[in-house]
């Protein structure tokens, strides 16, 4: 199998190969701390060859904008680079199993879409199949004969995403599923050629099977949670991941609707009883412009009048029924928690998840996290001047724009996770293959769009901060680097603006060293005590 290992979440991973004969011993295949970041690692099916791609021209030796494909001969060393995308790209070669092709999704006509390469492995061919349109995205994986891909694409009216199957050898496409009144979320194949879709309604998984033969198509089985099949055993019965914010990830073997096993037996092994952890129930408000909003709100054991908002990352993700350990964790300090899924948020269909795009980052997602706090004070859940917000990457943005911008009656404190303080600061400094992203989010360069990239931005409001400020960074962080912190500090310093600081020498985009998590989580908890004043 292929390992990649970084440095302390630098992001720039070194290869190894390890021999399943031999597990530990670790035999290297790439460079230790590279200047680039590179993408992928596969094995050709006779495991003499490798490929992934980098920004990284070796022939000229220096970063690039671009993402090169290589092919990387394991017996002589030789590299050499088989396709060129226009722009990095954040996702990883992908080889079919008869190890003839690759897969590559690439953002080279417009930073809001995706389109599908199709590479010979001999660098003969690269050839854009799979094309939604310039601005919309389309995913693809190969299906077990090394022939045909599943793919997702956006319809051209943005409003759903459809499923289609597409053959390499005659250039046919058919649609396996292509109904706007199923939100579809992703699909993959399974190694007995059928396909799961996941459909995602309100953050909670339903999952569609279907027979690309036949086209028939049925529900899967259904258990409080959720449950996302992974595919057949040999006996017909399903393997499924299992999971709620009262239980762990579980694999399953499901025979039938009766007969349900699980593989790791997790629950058996915890040291913490499930019953210990507090149970996410939904929560909805609307927004200042009238859209409903859901939220996940978790209630602490005694009565308490202090809330926090947990702001999830992305913003193209979303919060599910799971266990977040940072929330069980404030939970049991004697906090109520709303994890919020604003707009933007992927789960409640694409529309949805488009629609943080119209006014760009920054706009009205933010009236929906801010709107979220005033239905706590509304609900008696907590009180006026008793809301603190944190959260990570895209979390940590919200964080610094609420504190910014919302008065203490509503966010009395902030604690944000590798944020982005300064927009153009962030779009310099950050991943080349993420780039495309903040255009897509934001409408354009900063040369292009200057005063949204300015009006966005946090730090250019430090001076209206008027709660309790708690600032966290990883210092290796490639992708909202130290450089955001370094530059709100020089201007929270000017305006006498207090804060706290807590950095981790030893991470990257976010906080995930188990020791590091129990710093973190103590100093939250400390902090939120002291800012919300317990009673």
């Amino acid at each position: 199998m292929i390992v990649a290992e970084d440095h302390e979440g630098d992001e720039h991973v070194r290869l190894f190969r390890v021999e399943l004969a031999h597990p530990g011993i670790m035999i290297p295949l790439s460079e230790d701390r590279p200047p680039y970041f590179l993408r992928g690692g596969q094995l050709s099916p006779d495991q003499h060859t490798l490929f992934y791609s980098m920004n990284y021209d070796l022939e000229h030796g220096a970063t690039t904008e671009e993402s090169l494909l290589y092919r990387h001969d394991l017996a002589s060393g030789e590299r050499t680079a088989i396709a060129r995308s226009r722009r990095a790209s954040w996702s990883p070669p992908e080889l079919n199993s008869a190890g003839t092709h690759l897969l590559q999704m690439r953002v080279d006509r417009h930073p809001g879409g995706e389109q599908v390469h199709l590479i010979d492995v001999e660098g003969g061919s690269d050839v854009e199949i799979l094309n939604a349109g310039d601005d919309r995205k389309v995913r693809a994986a190969w299906m077990p004969d090394g022939r045909n891909l599943l793919f997702v694409a956006e319809h051209a009216d943005g409003t759903y995403q459809r499923v289609g199957r597409y053959d390499i050898v005659s250039g046919a496409t058919d649609w396996l599923l292509d109904d706007p009144q199923i939100q579809v979320e992703a699909a993959w194949p399974t190694r007995d050629g059928l396909v799961v879709v996941d459909e995602v309604r309100a953050a909670r998984h339903c999952a569609h099977i279907i027979d690309p033969q036949t086209g028939a198509r049925r529900l899967f089985s259904a258990l409080p949670g959720n449950l996302q099949p992974l595919g057949q055993a040999p006996d017909g019965a399903w393997i499924a991941l299992h999971y709620s914010s009262t239980a762990p990830a579980d694999l399953l073997r499901i025979s039938d609707d009766t007969t349900i096993v699980s593989l790791t037996r997790v629950q058996e092994r915890m040291q913490i009883d499930p019953a210990d952890l507090t149970p996410a129930e939904e929560f909805r408000w609307h927004s200042s412009d009238g859209l409903e909003i859901q939220g996940w709100l978790y209630r602490a054991a005694a009565p308490c009048d202090r809330a926090v908002l947990y702001i999830h990352g992305g913003p193209t993700w979303h919060s599910e029924e799971w266990i977040n350990p940072q929330i069980q964790y404030l939970v049991r300090r004697g906090f109520h928690v709303l994890d919020v899924n604003y707009r933007g948020s992927t789960g409640f269909g694409l529309a949805y998840r488009e629609s943080i795009k119209i006014d760009g980052w920054g706009g009205r997602e933010q009236a929906d996290i801010r709107c979220g706090a005033e239905a706590l004070i509304a609900a008696g859940i907590a009180a006026p001047g008793k809301i603190g917000i944190t959260g990570t990457s895209y979390g940590g943005y919200s964080s610094w724009c609420q504190i910014v911008h919302t008065p203490p009656e509503v966010i009395a404190a902030a604690a944000p996770i590798c944020g982005m303080t300064d927009l153009v600061i962030d779009y310099e400094t950050t991943r080349p293959d993420l780039r495309p992203y903040s255009e897509e989010m934001i409408g354009g360069t900063p040369q292009q769009a200057p005063e949204r990239y300015f009006e966005r931005s946090p730090i250019h409001f430090v001076q209206q901060i008027r709660g309790k400020l708690l600032i966290v960074q990883g210092a290796q962080d490639p992708n909202v680097t130290p450089e955001n912190v370094h530059q709100v500090r020089v201007r929270l310093d000017a305006a006498g603006i207090p804060y706290e600081l807590l950095e981790f020498a030893d991470e990257g985009h976010g906080i995930h060293r188990p020791t590091n998590q129990a710093i973190l989580y103590r100093r939250l908890a400390e902090f939120f005590e002291q800012s919300l004043q317990k009673q």
